[in-house]
């Protein structure tokens, strides 16, 4: 049975952050409203919401972080995804050149790697230290595995990385196997370089051959010059928020119903069985669009 909200919104992907920890210190990093330090989700109990999310037809998860790669039982978290659910991870991709075949081997069908700069100088500005060339090595390694498509998420930071738009098309190009995400900073902490990307959507629009809507937010895909560009516009954004089919998992163990608040979360920590498969139905009850 697929779970439906009171605005007849189906929950049909699942997202799990299973750590905190982070090997970067990204000056917009919001961390998913996580604060207070703990010790995350144990693999059984990982597993335990992966079957209850497959038993509500819940279709794919995305592991996420932090750095998801810290993770030393990873690959035993991605083993554990239920027959039928497909498997992605998102990953700075600093670690991701020695693991990526293993994960592959594991069941992960692709990966979505966080990269704000292609020039060293502004890569270590937003995160705190240069490893961009380890990144490359990680996205190579990531399509030598097949964990494709890949997704490049790049937040678009105004003033600091924002002239770097083609340098990116231009780095994709060509590659059907890479796909460039242009992410809408969000503001969860201090960090003051906010850009609407409502114009920069607009000129993608008038340079594309052709256009694509997905189901996931209702986000627009843009065909142009060999490359794919999506645009994810959180912020004051109804169709972000009409069209979402998300549920979230805190690192901590909470339920997570919607990406813009913080107030609703629902503790599902050591929970299992009928008491679980109640939390999701709870947490599925209270999700409210955040832009309407």
């Amino acid at each position: 049975m697929v779970l439906k909200d009171a605005f007849d919104r189906p929950v049909t992907n699942i997202r799990i952050s299973i750590t905190k920890e982070c090997n970067l210190s990204c000056i917009y990093c919001h961390r998913e409203g996580e604060k207070a330090p703990h010790d995350p989700l144990s693999a059984p109990e990982i597993a335990e919401i992966l079957r209850v999310s497959a038993g509500f037809g819940i279709r794919s998860v995305k592991f996420t972080g932090g750095e998801p790669l810290l993770r030393r039982d990873l690959l035993d978290i991605v083993r554990s995804v239920p027959h039928g659910m497909e498997s992605s991870l998102t990953t700075n991709g600093t670690l991701l050149g020695s693991i990526a075949q293993d994960l592959k081997d594991a069941g992960m069908r692709r990966v979505n790697v966080s990269l704000d700069s292609l020039n060293h100088e502004t890569y270590k500005k937003i995160a705190g230290i240069d490893q961009l060339g380890d990144v490359f090595e990680g996205i190579d390694a990531a399509l030598e595995a097949g964990l494709t498509p890949i997704k490049i998420n790049m937040v678009v930071l105004e003033g600091i990385n924002d002239h770097e738009i083609d340098d990116f098309l231009a780095y994709i190009r060509g590659n059907r196997n890479l796909i460039l995400q242009l992410i809408e900073l969000m503001d969860f902490n201090s960090c003051e370089h906010h850009n609407d990307l409502t114009r920069l959507e607009g000129i993608l629009a008038s340079k594309s051959k052709q256009i694509l809507t997905r189901r996931m937010h209702h986000r627009k895909k843009y065909c142009l010059d060999g490359a794919e560009v999506e645009v994810v516009r959180p912020v004051h954004n109804t169709e972000f928020c009409a069209f979402c089919n998300r549920l979230r998992v805190t690192s901590d163990g909470k339920l997570k119903p919607c990406l813009m608040r913080t107030d609703n979360h629902i503790d599902i920590r050591g929970k299992q069985g009928t008491e679980l498969e109640d939390l999701f139905r709870k947490a599925v009850a209270e999700r409210v669009p955040y832009y309407r």
